[in-house]
This record gives structure tokens, C-alpha cells and sequence, in this order.
């Protein structure tokens, strides 16, 4: 089983399957609306404003385990994002990331590489596959070298 077969909700409650990004590489970030690392937003979308074009999407989880700097509803995360950095790539429902009971099954997948968000906007690259590339912490840019050259080999796998 792949990332593309796990199903979730978006922000606003309605059912998601994963499966709609089959065969596209995407980029799982967790998210917060009140985090040193929130100006991430911006690039994030910019990154998939540049390359949905070509078969790529990044996706948004809110969670509020770090620092419990993501307090709001769906309707506020939503309005936050859209209105400060014009966010329009998918949100999900917000959720746990952690390992243990109350773990999202998106972040139990991702997490089983070994890595785990220790923090805002840690971001899992996972291939058309649906198999786990690479992982960046907090503190990558989404205009980061690595982390572009990383998503460009994966477009061109």
C-alpha cells in the first residue's frame, strides 16, 4: 500500500482520496498558521503554482502539537491561509502527526521512513509512486536547492 491509496477529509470536512494524486509527485507539509516558519506559505505556493503544470502538487496538514501554534477551526485555518499568502493547493483536516494512537494514518504511513516532524512545516516529498523520496525538516525553504533538485528528479522519474 502506497501513499495515493490512503483516504482522509479536506479542511472542510469532505471525504479525500488520496488517489486523485496518483502518478503526481507531491510534497506533504505539516502546517501551522502561528509558527516562526508560517512565511513558508508563501513559497509553498509558489512552488505549486510553478510545477502543477507539470504532474505536481504540495498538500497541507494542519496540526497544532508543536507549540500549539495551530488553535483554529477549519474555517479559520482556511481564511488564514487564503487571505495572508493565497494559498490554493489542497488543505486537509487538521491532525496528529506523532507517532501513537491518535495518529493520523497519512503521517503513520509517511512516518515509517523513520522520520518524524519535530516541528512546523516538515515536509515529506513523495514520488508517483507513492513511496516516500526524501524528507526536509522545519528549517528547508521551499526555494531551498535541495529540496528543488530533489522535487525535479522526482518529476523526471
Amino acid at each position: 500500500m502506497g501513499f495515493y491509496d490512503l483516504r482522509t477529509q479536506r479542511l472542510d470536512g469532505r471525504p479525500a482520496d488520496l488517489g486523485e494524486f496518483r502518478g503526481k509527485v507531491t510534497l506533504v507539509v505539516n502546517v501551522a498558521s502561528e509558527c516562526g516558519f508560517t512565511p513558508q506559505y508563501a513559497g509553498l505556493q509558489k512552488l505549486h503554482d510553478e510545477l502543477a503544470g507539470d504532474g505536481f502538487a504540495v498538500l497541507g496538514f494542519p496540526s497544532n502539537e508543536f507549540g500549539g501554534q495551530e488553535p483554529g477551526s477549519a474555517e479559520q485555518i482556511q481564511t488564514f491561509c487564503q487571505r495572508n499568502y493565497g494559498v490554493s493547493f489542497p488543505m486537509f483536516a487538521k491532525g496528529e502527526t506523532k507517532p501513537g494512537a491518535g495518529q493520523s494514518p497519512v503521517y503513520a504511513f509517511l512516518t515509517r521512513s523513520g522520520d518524524v516532524p519535530n516541528w512546523n512545516f516538515c515536509k515529506y516529498l513523495v514520488g508517483k509512486d507513492g513511496e516516500v523520496r526524501a524528507f526536509f525538516p522545519s528549517n528547508v525553504a521551499p526555494e531551498d536547492r535541495k529540496l528543488r533538485q530533489a522535487v525535479n528528479e522526482a518529476l523526471a522519474a
